[in-house]
């Protein structure tokens, strides 16, 4: 999945030829895994020097021909299908098993607008007993995520980061961001992320090489420090981390940056 930097500088591109384009269409798109169909509509409204505007939105989901699921999605007014948005972006509205209990899941992706924010998730998951779909929101924030088999073992991960350091500590082209990895398991996100040690470190080691890249350069530095401290946080490592960055971090504002940080680190869920 892409980035929202990469999805703005795509729609640059988009929008310039929408301009241009008719004033209103109907766009239908479906997607199926084994005996599960989405298909999604929605009307598109193209009116000169306005931003496109989405309405009507319909989801319908099937199983083996039979119509379980036909409604609006829960999204919010304004927001958009990230595939509107993209449209090469062909993983943002997908059937696929998320758990390995061979009943898909159906996932649709959505942009609310802006340079930097947001996307978020609409899960479907049947529930046998009310026999019906029931729908789950995950939000990422400015990141987006990407789907993964991990473990080879038919459920997939969300391989994603926390969109919480987005400004936490300097601008948002400055800061940086600790790996998360989520799992759907009975209707919910799971946070998995410390399960996958080798990851976090792989991750925390990049992290600090873009540090040593950068340092030196007058670059504001707190924003890919504080990610790779809470790496190491989830690493069990943080005295470790805590160390370097005391080692490495001498700037006048160093006692009030290691303050908020600890703080900042706590109220995340990151430990002491």
């Amino acid at each position: 999945m892409m980035t929202i930097r990469a999805i703005v500088l795509a729609g640059i591109g988009v929008f310039g030829m929408a301009v241009a384009s008719v004033q209103a269409e109907t766009i239908t798109k479906t997607v199926q895994q084994g005996n599960v169909k989405a298909e999604l509509s929605y009307e598109r409204d193209r009116k000169p020097d306005e931003f496109p505007q989405v309405q009507n939105l319909r989801l319908k989901i099937q199983r083996s021909n039979q119509t379980v699921f036909d409604k609006a999605p829960g999204s919010e007014e304004y927001d958009r299908p990230l595939l509107d948005w993209n449209a090469e972006d062909q993983d943002s509205f997908l059937v696929r098993d998320l758990n390995g209990d061979q009943e898909p899941e159906v996932i649709l992706d959505f942009f609310t607008g802006g340079a930097h924010c947001c996307t978020y998730s609409l899960i479907y998951h049947y529930d046998a007993k009310q026999q019906q779909y029931v729908e789950s929101r995950a939000f990422w924030g400015n990141l987006g995520y990407q789907l993964q088999d991990l473990e080879g073992d038919g459920k997939v991960e969300f391989m994603s980061a926390n969109d919480s350091f987005a400004y936490a500590f300097t601008s948002y082209a400055a800061s940086a961001f600790p790996i998360q990895i989520w799992r759907f398991e009975n209707g919910k996100m799971i946070d998995v992320t410390r399960t996958y040690p080798k990851l976090i470190h792989s991750h925390a080691y990049r992290l600090w090489q873009a540090y040593q890249e950068v340092k030196g350069n007058d670059a504001d530095v707190r924003g890919i420090l504080a990610a790779y401290l809470a790496d190491k946080y989830l690493l069990g490592q943080q005295e470790d981390g805590w160390k370097r960055l005391r080692q490495v971090y001498q700037e006048s504002d160093r006692e009030e940056y290691f303050a908020n940080l600890r703080k900042f680190l706590k109220e995340s869920g990151y430990g002491d």
